[in-house]
C-alpha cells in the first residue's frame, strides 16, 4: 500500500490517523478588540441554530480559507513575526491566505472592513470584489497571531484554525456595508462577560489565552491539538 504524502501544513499529530481522519481545512478567525488595552471588549456573534457546525454557539467572526484568498488584494504585508510563525507551518501562499481569510470572513459576517486604500489594477478575485470596488486592500499588517488549534481527529468536520487579533481602531467605517447574516446578535463583550456566553471549548480556551497575552505580549503563541487520543498544547 502506497504511503500517504503529507503537506507541510498538515497537522503532524494526525499522521498516524490520516487513513481514517478527515484532513483539517485551513481556516482563520479574527478577534476584534476595542476600548481599554488591558481590558478590551471583543466582538462576538451567535451561529444560527440550523448551522451544521457549532449551532447556537457564540463565536468570533471567521471561517474556511478559500483558494482565492491567496490572491487577495493586500494594502499591507503581514507583520514579520506573524509571517515567520505562519511560514514555519504553512507554505507561503497558504500563510497569506490564512491572514486574508480572517479579514474576508469578518467582512462577510459583520460588514466590517479591516482594510486600507489600495491601488490594484488586477481583476478582483472572487470574494474580494467588495474590497476592490471601493479601492481597498486587506490590512494584513493589522493582524497579530494569538493561537492555532486543530479540531480533534474524531470530528466529521475538522479545521486548522488560526486565531488573529486586531484593534477596531484599524477598521474602515463604511456605513453602506451590510453583514451576510451568518452571525446573529453581533455585540461587544468584555472578557469577563464572555464567560456567561455559550462558547465552544476552543473559543473559551483562546479567550483565556488572549487575557494572558494582554498582560504578557511576549508570551509564545500556543498550538492546541490532539495526539494519541489526548489533548495537548505546544508552542509555535
Amino acid at each position: 500500500m502506497k504511503r500517504p504524502q503529507f503537506k507541510r501544513d498538515t497537522d503532524p499529530a494526525d499522521r498516524e490517523r490520516i487513513g481514517r481522519a478527515v484532513r483539517p481545512k485551513l481556516s482563520a478567525t479574527l478577534i476584534l478588540m476595542r476600548g481599554d488595552v488591558q481590558n478590551p471588549q471583543v466582538l462576538m456573534g451567535k451561529r444560527a441554530a440550523g448551522h451544521g457546525f457549532m449551532p447556537s454557539k457564540s463565536v468570533f467572526p471567521g471561517g474556511k480559507a478559500e483558494p482565492n484568498d491567496t490572491f487577495a488584494p493586500a494594502a499591507s504585508a503581514l507583520l514579520p513575526q506573524t509571517k515567520t510563525i505562519l511560514e514555519r507551518h504553512l507554505v507561503p501562499r497558504r500563510a497569506q491566505a490564512a491572514g486574508a481569510a480572517a479579514i474576508r470572513e469578518t467582512f462577510e459576517e459583520t460588514g466590517l472592513f479591516l482594510a486600507r486604500p489600495c491601488a490594484n489594477s488586477r481583476k478582483a478575485p472572487k470574494g474580494w470584489e467588495d474590497f476592490t470596488s471601493r479601492g481597498l486592500g486587506a490590512d494584513l499588517g493589522a493582524l497579530s497571531l494569538t493561537a492555532r488549534a486543530i479540531t480533534p481527529p474524531y470530528h466529521p468536520k475538522r479545521f486548522d484554525a488560526w486565531f488573529f487579533t486586531a484593534r477596531a481602531d484599524d477598521l474602515i467605517d463604511l456605513p453602506d456595508c451590510n453583514a451576510s447574516g451568518e452571525l446573529e446578535d453581533l455585540s461587544w463583550h468584555t472578557l469577563a462577560q464572555t464567560r456567561a456566553l455559550d462558547l465552544p471549548m476552543i473559543t473559551s480556551i483562546v479567550l483565556d489565552e488572549l487575557a494572558k497575552r494582554l498582560h504578557d505580549p511576549a508570551r509564545p503563541v500556543p498550538f492546541y491539538a490532539m495526539r494519541r487520543g489526548k489533548h495537548f498544547r505546544d508552542w509555535l
